[in-house]
């Protein structure tokens, strides 16, 4: 038996281009759902297990854990919820004391989707953690050199391995299981799409044109709060939406519309299709029930420069909204420059302490 390691990884945020709003069964989506994988909006998180003593009889998880360096309660049970929920499929998180660490480079539950990028990193922790106790793997590396200590794992790399991260990712958080792959992933099943799954998802960065694969995504921070309605809440008012039905239909012929657009290399298509859905997802929130609404006034205000300085310019930058008030603008590199002197110019000024995030298309989950 493993008697000690320690595991680090680091999982990017995600921007879905076609939004999950609305889900069944255990953590499934009512729709197909497709995303961008980012770069600089990340969550790094280290699982140190130690094997518990003889004497500690205690048939429970033991788990401490710091967010930021500091202790949250509210987090740590919420992350004890989870994992005693997969206890099934890690029967072993109970024979070790867990001490988790996490942080953001990003303002956490600002609707940056912060719950993809913990979530996903997590599940790359423990899904390594499952393979260095099956293993056991005995090599000097980042853990202590000692044949009680387990070392990385050989086959962390397989498609197997992100396959079972992306089905944990998402048990603990739907979007999170499309964060552990590079580029682009799908999650839901999507005729167009060969392999797509509810259960997991797929990558998607081979099927589309090299101008998405450079693609910017600047996050305009209009609001650093918390959000006021959580996206677990916002699921689950879906249930009783007047809207849910057709909402589902429009999803379907979208995502099939983005796909085409995707491999055709069609920057306009894609970026109202992105535009639409981002309207469309705030839309449901405003027709629950309570209804409710995660706009800002300065994210309208950007919404409208934004799309006055399209229509003047011809140039192909749109925006995306997560689940929260903070604009994602999406255009490709080759309008960078243009692009970044709206920003700067009539953008940042709007967003609180001036605070952007210059971000782009990334490579997916990385081991530290």
């Amino acid at each position: 038996m493993i008697h000690e390691g320690k595991i680090s990884w680091r999982s990017p945020s995600n921007i879905a281009i076609i939004k999950y709003w609305g889900k069944h069964g255990v953590q499934l989506p009512r729709n197909p759902n497709i995303s961008f994988t980012l770069d600089k909006a990340f969550t790094e998180t280290t699982l140190h297990f130690v094997e518990k003593s003889k004497s500690d009889t205690h048939n429970d998880i033991a788990l401490h854990f710091l967010f930021e360096n500091q202790e949250n309660e509210a987090f740590r049970l919420k992350q004890l919820k989870f994992l005693r929920s997969i206890l099934p499929i890690f029967p072993f998180l109970t024979d070790y004391e867990l001490n988790i660490s996490s942080h953001n480079s990003f303002p956490h539950s600002a609707g940056i989707a912060s719950s993809a990028s913990s979530m996903s990193a997590l599940a790359l922790c423990l899904c390594e953690m499952e393979q260095a106790i099956s293993d056991g793997v005995k090599r000097s590396g980042n853990f202590q050199s000692s044949p009680n200590v387990v070392t990385k794992p050989q086959n962390t790399e397989g498609v197997e391995f992100f396959k079972k991260a992306s089905i944990i990712a998402r048990l603990g958080s739907g979007s999170a299981c499309r964060s552990v792959f590079p580029t682009m992933a799908a999650w839901g099943v999507c005729p167009e799409i060969e392999g797509s799954n509810d259960e997991y998802a797929v990558g998607f960065e081979n099927e589309i044109q090299d101008v998405f694969k450079t693609y910017h995504d600047t996050i305009l921070i209009a609001s650093r709060g918390e959000k006021s309605v959580s996206s677990r809440m916002g699921h689950g008012l879906m249930d009783n939406n007047p809207f849910a039905a057709p909402r589902y239909q429009q999803a379907h012929e979208r995502m099939t519309a983005v796909v085409l657009a995707l491999r055709s290399g069609d920057v306009e298509v894609f970026g109202q299709i992105a535009e639409d859905e981002a309207m469309s997802l705030h839309a449901l929130m405003m027709t629950s029930s309570p209804s409710f609404t995660l706009l800002k006034p300065n994210t309208l205000r950007m919404i409208d420069i934004l799309r006055g300085w399209r229509d003047a310019t011809k140039l192909p930058a749109y925006f995306s909204l997560d689940a929260g008030p903070n604009l994602h603008l999406l255009y490709p590199d080759f309008i960078k420059n243009e692009v970044k002197d709206l920003i700067i110019n009539e953008l940042q000024p709007l967003c609180e302490d001036n605070m952007v995030i210059f971000d782009n298309v990334g490579q997916g989950a990385t081991r530290l």
